[in-house]
């Protein structure tokens, strides 16, 4: 694409201020959550030692999204080869690194850690971005159009999985879904390989033993409240707890050493606890109003390109928001998926703000004109 051809408009200015109020959020609910523990930790001897960090990763990762606004989402299909390439290499480097609570997701890079799976996410919607736009009508071909997507992203999604990473992998396999029913896959297609991807998942939730405890304490979480119950019956009682209005930010009991690491997946209860059922129909609005500017920025987008990237930027964060939001509430078992820029993690806010500079660099050369 030609330098003249491009045409460069403001950011939307809705999805914009969405993203600053969920990462703005969050910072300030990581602080609330975690000072107690933080304080009384023995390691840490400070209510604000997640603050600091997530603050910084906040502010790192808004710098990253400014500076990817600028660049021209064209140029990624040049490096995505790259990308994938250097991304696998990651996805296997964690296995060099210790089991963190028995899990290998980690790599360790001096006081901080980074998780490879939160790339993986995107590298997939870079890859299928690219690779639909060559394909065009071969997309509803199962061989030619389909197995090759399902391939690829198994494969991220395998090596994520071996991590002891279930969550994440389901999310790669969910967004590949999403993206090929956008691209005009034939739903016949799409319903059989929904339906192997869902006894992939039960398959993957019955050979692993703590799994399976997981999926009957989310069926009856009352009959095991000190072991597998525990973490969903006090998610419920801080919710409950804060009925309408809250008990008031920084208030809540339950982050007591009630919810374990109650500034990570569950936070979302914490928040109900505090700002009550007003405060999480607040979050929820916010990510309903993100997924309705990132159906339009997909639908504007001035190329199919810029449409499957959108659309599968959009999934990534839409589908994570969704399930922890489901998991906080006990209306699906218990997966360790964070809520997008509000649970404490640097990597996946890292990663997260910098697929935010893409959208809203697609937004800035949206080639219709017509909003919903």
């Amino acid at each position: 694409m030609k330098k003249s051809d491009l045409k460069i408009g403001p950011i939307d200015f809705f999805l914009f201020s969405v993203i600053m109020l969920l990462v703005a959020i969050g910072v300030v609910m990581v602080y609330s959550a975690s000072s107690y523990s933080a304080f009384f930790n023995p390691n840490y001897k400070d209510s604000m030692y997640f603050f600091k960090k997530q603050a910084l990763w906040a502010f790192i990762g808004i710098v990253a999204m400014f500076f990817t606004i600028k660049i021209d989402y064209h140029k990624y299909k040049k490096y995505t080869g790259i990308i994938m390439i250097g991304t696998v290499a990651l996805l296997f480097a964690v296995f060099a690194f210790p089991a963190i609570n028995g899990a290998k997701r980690w790599i360790q890079l001096g006081p901080a850690t980074f998780q490879p799976s939160e790339i993986a996410k995107y590298v997939v919607v870079l890859y299928m971005a690219k690779s639909i736009e060559a394909k065009g009508e071969k997309i509803k071909s199962f061989l030619n159009g389909i197995l090759p997507y399902l391939i690829i992203s198994g494969f991220f999604a395998g090596i994520v999985y071996k991590e002891k990473n279930l969550s994440i992998a389901s999310v790669i396999m969910i967004v590949t879904l999403i993206i090929l029913y956008i691209a005009g896959a034939k739903r016949s297609h799409l319903i059989g390989i929904f339906s192997l991807v869902v006894a992939a998942g039960a398959a993957g939730i019955y050979f692993e033993p703590f799994r399976m405890k997981r999926f009957l304490s989310f069926l009856d979480p009352w009959k095991d409240p000190k072991d597998t119950g525990y973490q969903l019956i006090q998610s419920l009682l801080a919710l409950g707890s804060g009925g309408i209005w809250g008990v008031g930010l920084g208030r809540s009991r339950q982050k007591c050493y009630y919810i374990p690491e109650p500034h990570n997946d569950f936070i979302f209860a914490v928040i109900g606890e505090e700002l009550g059922l007003i405060g999480c129909t607040f979050i929820i609005i916010l990510f309903i109003i993100f997924i309705w500017r990132g159906i339009v920025i997909a639908v504007n987008a001035k190329d199919t390109y810029g449409t499957i990237l959108a659309a599968g930027i959009t999934s990534v964060i839409a589908v994570q928001a969704i399930i922890n939001i489901a998991v906080v509430t006990g209306s699906m078992p218990v997966t360790g998926v964070p809520l997008p820029f509000i649970s404490y993690g640097g990597s996946s806010l890292l990663f997260n703000l910098v697929a935010m500079g893409v959208l809203l660099n697609i937004s800035r050369q949206g080639g219709k004109k017509f909003d919903i």
